[in-house]
């Protein structure tokens, strides 16, 4: 695309900022928290401003009712578009704000501040989770249809109201509407940066597999006095179980755990390495320094690349104040797996199950408690729309962008391939320090004004 379409449309955004940061004010002055229904007007409120919104560019757009609150829907198919069908994903809902007293100001009162190092930053609840997010790209829609009259690629639009509440309506509305909503790539902006001056795309995202485990032994609690040394211990046989786990280099001893687990090409690993990112530093915020995961894999690849058992928590006995010389009946734990792509949850969640019922002796019992599942994800590093991507980012950013992977889970990712048959580029501008689903959230101004510029790029780059 010829450099004097892009910077005409580039220097629109910069004109406009302004009115860009006003019309982000408008919509977090909305208290859309999705988990109280004492705020689904609110809810209701800030999708209607959505669809309004979308319409006033041309976009044929309206709110879709569900059993919670509803979706916003757009589409924008200009005759001269080219290029894929691309579907960006947001979300309008935002996160409680207790404890309110720890705000400075209150939460749905946008207003202009600096931080401590003198930088503009963006003081709201939503102002980074999601709604200044998913402006950027409506603005950057907003300037590219200003200056040119259309967009450069067909555009559909879907804005979530309740990602914050676990998405109870989100599966339904994705298989009742797959026809309309399945296109070529799906772009999600809900993610951060490397650092200020590095963009990003996430290119792998971690699946989870949730167990709560219950050994039973003696019919009650039992005097240890009495029956230690010949009764058996719930908290001793979990202990032992729970410590079989892992081995002395970290590895995760279930069999089969590694079945289906690539390797992180050596490409990756390079650019990670790149980045400087040293075990010291990763762990030095949280007072530890030596990484416990697989030896030989750096700390980047150990939380981004290879999949984990993590013991979440232990209940066993006498936990309350003072002492009680007790032999528990019974002694819990609840185990978390993060899991990378190749490994299907219910079979590790088998395997599991079958590796704990091994080690329960005799005279015990063993119960378990599912708590979820859901596969890991990876994105196509080669594909053309993440080369264009990056490529789109580089042009705007100080520094080149980079792939990187993150070591939670977002579902939308999974659903979008799962039920729509599509590939996600998950492109955001969030940094760690914006205490989103915290007091004092914020968004940096600068986060805001380039995201808008890069989805601009982004959308012509996709064009060729």
């Amino acid at each position: 695309m010829a450099d004097a379409v892009i910077d005409a449309v580039l220097a629109r955004i910069d004109a406009d900022i302004d009115e860009s940061v006003e019309r982000l004010f408008a919509l977090l002055r909305i208290a859309s928290i999705s988990t109280d229904p004492d705020h689904a007007r609110a809810c209701a409120e800030a999708a209607n401003w959505c669809a309004d919104t979308l319409n006033g560019l041309g976009f044929v757009a309206g709110t879709r009712p569900t059993p919670g609150h509803p979706m916003v829907v757009g589409h924008r198919t200009d005759a001269t578009a080219a290029g894929p069908h691309v579907l960006f994903y947001g979300h309008y809902d935002v996160q409680p704000v207790d404890p309110l007293e720890l705000w400075h100001t209150d939460p749905f009162a946008p207003r202009l501040a600096e931080d401590e190092a003198g930088r503009k930053v963006i003081v709201a609840r939503g102002a980074a989770d999601d709604k200044g997010q998913l402006l950027t790209f409506v603005e950057a829609c907003r300037a590219w249809i200003a200056v040119h009259g259309r967009l450069p690629v067909p555009v559909t639009i879907l804005f979530e109201g309740e990602e914050e509440s676990g998405s109870p309506s989100l599966v339904p509305f994705l298989e009742a509407n797959a026809k309309e909503l399945s296109h070529d790539v799906a772009l999600i902006c809900d993610t951060g940066m490397w650092d200020r001056e590095t963009p990003a795309i996430n290119s792998s995202l971690r699946g989870l597999v949730g167990e709560e485990i219950v050994i039973t032994a003696a019919s009650k609690d039992l005097h240890s006095g009495l029956f230690g040394g010949a009764a058996r211990n719930p908290n001793h046989v979990l202990a032992k179980i729970l410590a079989d786990l892992h081995d002395e280099n970290g590895h995760v001893r279930v069999p089969g755990f590694y079945d289906g687990v690539a390797e992180t090409p050596a490409a990756i690993r390079a650019q990670w390495d790149s980045l400087g990112m040293t075990a010291e530093t990763f762990l030095g915020g949280i007072g530890l320094k030596y990484p416990a995961g697989e030896g030989g894999r750096s700390v980047l690849e150990q939380v981004w690349a290879r999949p984990t058992a993590e013991v979440n928590g232990m209940i066993g006995g006498y936990t309350g104040p003072g002492f009680k010389t007790v032999i528990p009946s019974r002694a819990s734990a609840k185990v978390s797996f993060r899991l990378v792509g190749g490994q299907d949850p219910e079979t590790i969640r088998a395997a599991f199950r079958e590796f704990v019922a091994a080690r329960v002796p005799g005279d015990c019992s063993v119960a378990f408690h599912a708590h979820g599942g859901s596969p890991g994800l990876s994105v196509d590093i080669d594909s053309p729309h993440m080369a264009r991507s990056l490529k789109a980012l580089s042009d705007e950013w100080p520094k080149p962008a980079v792939v990187i992977g993150s070591g939670g889970s977002i579902p939308i990712v999974g659903y979008f391939k799962d039920i729509l048959g599509m590939d996600s580029l998950l492109i955001g501008f969030g940094h760690a320090d914006d205490q989103i689903h915290s007091p004092n959230e914020k968004y940096d101004l600068a986060s805001f004004h380039k995201g808008i510029r890069s989805w601009a790029r982004v959308l012509a780059e996709l064009a060729e």
